[in-house]
């Protein structure tokens, strides 16, 4: 029986979250994609400045 209570008590829950519409979740998609691409080329450009660096000392 416990089961069922916690079943029913889950779906309750459910309907109290408020969910993102459409919207919101096209902007916080594009704005975590943006912000990765942003991090993937600092990152790339930073390692290629410390390996141009490397061999010039090296």
């Amino acid at each position: 029986m416990h089961l069922f209570r916690f079943i029913k008590s889950v779906n309750h829950e459910m309907h109290l979250v408020v969910w993102p519409t459409a919207r919101e979740n096209r902007r916080d998609t594009t704005i975590v994609i943006s912000l990765t691409i942003f991090f993937v080329l600092f990152f790339a450009l930073f390692d290629w400045i410390i390996q141009m660096l490397m061999k010039l000392f090296v």
